[in-house]
């Protein structure tokens, strides 16, 4: 009789999740989330990793303090643009409020509160002939 071909092949299918595990848990990552989770880590070879952990938290305080100090300085510039704004428009403010009061009738109107009248008679021009 001939051998029951769709038996073997669902036994391999059957077996290929198991074996599909089995390589995942004794993959590099697989070995190491057991080896931390069982304490193996800290048990026997711990100390060995010591300073590569230490320079780790080192890196990462480094990141953290750049991360804030980028923040503090956005935040320092945002404040400036601000300023800036409010220093252009009284700028504006201060030179339109000048230009009103230097017009020519705005200053006869407090000459006159004074008590100094306008002239009104064009200006005389004295000429002198050179002699030679």
């Amino acid at each position: 009789m001939k051998a029951n071909k769709l038996k073997d092949i669902e036994d391999l299918e059957a077996r290929k999740p198991e074996e599909s595990k089995k390589l995942k848990l004794d993959s590099g990552i697989g070995k190491a989330a057991k080896g931390v989770l069982a304490g193996e880590f800290l048990s026997e070879r711990g100390f060995s990793y010591f300073p590569f952990l230490l320079f780790l938290a080192f890196i990462a305080s480094i990141y953290i303090a750049n991360n804030y100090l980028a923040e503090n300085k956005i935040r320092k510039s945002n404040n400036l643009r601000d300023d800036l704004r409010e220093l252009r428009y009284e700028y504006i403010t201060g030179k339109s409020e000048l230009m009103e009061a230097s017009k020519q009738s705005k200053i006869s109107q407090r000459l006159k509160a004074i008590g100094i009248k306008e002239n009104t008679e064009p200006v005389k021009s004295i000429r002198i002939k050179k002699t030679k």
